[in-house]
């Protein structure tokens, strides 16, 4: 008979978790495993809320082979304190600010582990709502203690504020990763960033840093004095505009599409630059319809990027210290999380929650 989520493991836990598909999280009483001798367990301080968080709590990719799994304790944009080390662990102590993103396991034999893509493994283990090497449930940064394989776990530079870095665990990688792999980080390019939200406002901030200049793409112009006046877009493109999409054709090396509501590809791609690319890193809940031809006569690319391993995850924390960045965010304490996500639900959010984990989750 599998036990009970409290009875798992020997480390009491504590966190909110939905029970169902209603969206509705409340306070859960769980366990986490004791100290491996190659894990680190820090206190949660910090948890930043993806949309993800959203669509797996109401059970949205279910057809998509990410069926959720409840309980559910949500959150990978973890961040906080080692509070204890395993006895062969060599790159953390007691004390580091580290954080944990998008997973926490994979099989480390196969071809993209040997290679440092860890994020493509097929077996690959997110943060929440999976199975564990052990079999046991995952669960998720909306709690108060996490425990994590310390190759898994980032370590989090001095000038970084814990609040402002968590949600870069998640948006930062999504999209620092596409710009690097797939050349859109040369100074002088011209990219294009679709949607300004938690993943397109910390884009506009990557390819800033390095060098690009960047047009935000977005279906009207409200947020255009923030795209350019705040975040340092050099230009703003209405998609809905005609004259303006008609004006900008062919000038751009990339677009980063960050929009997860489903819509129309082919604008985009006229956009593009003979061998331009475009890159998919949100994730519409339905198929989109791709016209080849555009493709053919340009020899441009269309393509999608999860996420990124544990390598460039470092390096893109590093890169953000470097170069000052971090995500917008609304800090909130745990008790408003379900507010909170009827906001992000309606895209009322500038840019990312975070949850104050720290001062706010009390086991009482």
């Amino acid at each position: 008979m599998a036990k009970a989520p409290e009875h798992e493991h020997p480390k009491k836990a504590f966190g909110w978790a939905a029970r169902d598909s209603s969206g509705h999280l409340s306070p859960f009483n769980f366990s986490r495993r004791e100290t491996g001798e190659k894990d680190v367990t820090f206190k949660v301080l910090y948890c930043g809320i993806c949309h993800s968080d959203l669509s797996l709590v109401k059970n949205e990719w279910e057809s998509s082979q990410w069926a959720a799994a409840y309980p559910m304790v949500p959150g990978h944009e973890i961040v906080g304190e080692v509070t204890e080390v395993g006895s062969k662990v060599q790159k953390f102590q007691v004390g580091d600010k580290v954080g944990v993103g998008c997973m926490v396991g994979s099989c480390r034999s196969c071809d993209s582990c040997a290679n440092a893509l860890e994020n493509y493994c097929s077996k690959w283990i997110p943060t929440y709502g999976a199975k564990y090497h052990d079999g046991t449930a995952t669960y998720g940064g909306y709690s108060d203690i996490m425990v994590a394989d310390e190759h898994f776990v980032v370590r989090i530079p001095d000038n970084l504020p814990l609040d402002g870095a968590a949600p870069l665990l998640c948006a930062g990688i999504t999209t620092y990763s596409p710009l690097r792999y797939f050349g859109l980080d040369k100074p002088g390019m011209h990219v294009g960033i679709v949607g300004l939200g938690g993943l397109g406002h910390v884009a506009v901030k990557f390819a800033k840093a390095m060098g690009v200049k960047v047009t935000v793409i977005s279906t009207s112009s409200n947020k255009k004095e923030e795209a350019i006046e705040h975040l340092g877009a050099d230009s703003f493109l209405v998609s809905r505009d005609q004259d303006q999409m008609q004006a900008a054709m062919g000038t751009m090396d990339g677009i980063i599409d960050t929009v997860s509501a489903n819509h129309p590809l082919l604008p985009f791609i006229g956009l593009l630059k003979s061998q331009g690319k475009l890159v998919m890193v949100g994730a519409p809940d339905k198929p989109a319809e791709l016209p080849v031809f555009p493709l053919l006569m340009g020899r441009k690319l269309v393509a999608g990027s999860c996420n990124g391993s544990m390598k460039e995850t470092q390096e893109m924390i590093d890169f953000a210290a470097k170069h000052d960045i971090t995500a917008d965010i609304e800090v909130i304490p745990i008790d408003y999380l379900n507010t909170a996500l009827e906001r992000l639900a309606k895209a009322d959010v500038r840019y990312r929650f975070v949850i104050d984990i720290g001062n706010t989750l009390k086991t009482s």
